[in-house]
């Protein structure tokens, strides 16, 4: 999955947590967020209040977090498991690894291979 239809993908099923996410899907999606927060942090910088990055935050929330649970159903696990985040130190170096691995190979739980 290339940039753009990782970041229309993500928008266009902006609260859905049905299906798998691929890694690369996630990926660019999160790239699409750092640097949008950026220009946005730059702009507020400029302007002296945080505006952008406010509405930026809010607009993308709701899909970042879809995304993030349809790549916890790539790896056969429930979106719960994104509450390990709140696990100090290691929660999050866990859910980095979930994330940077390959999905389940095949059919599982929450649907067909992406890659398939």
């Amino acid at each position: 999955m290339d940039f753009m239809t990782a970041v229309k993908f993500c928008f266009n099923n902006y609260f859905t947590i049905q299906g798998r996410a691929q890694r690369s899907q996630y990926w660019w999606y999160a790239l699409f967020t750092l640097i949008i927060a950026i220009i946005a942090t730059l702009i507020d910088s400029a302007i002296g209040m945080p505006l952008f990055y406010l509405v930026f935050v809010l607009a993308t929330l709701a899909p970042s977090i879809c995304v993030a649970i349809r790549r916890m159903h790539d790896k056969d696990k429930s979106g719960w498991w994104l509450l390990i985040c709140l696990v100090p130190i290691v929660g999050p170096l866990y859910i980095l690894y979930l994330f940077v691995t390959r999905g389940t190979e095949g059919e599982n739980r929450f649907g067909p291979d992406p890659l398939a």
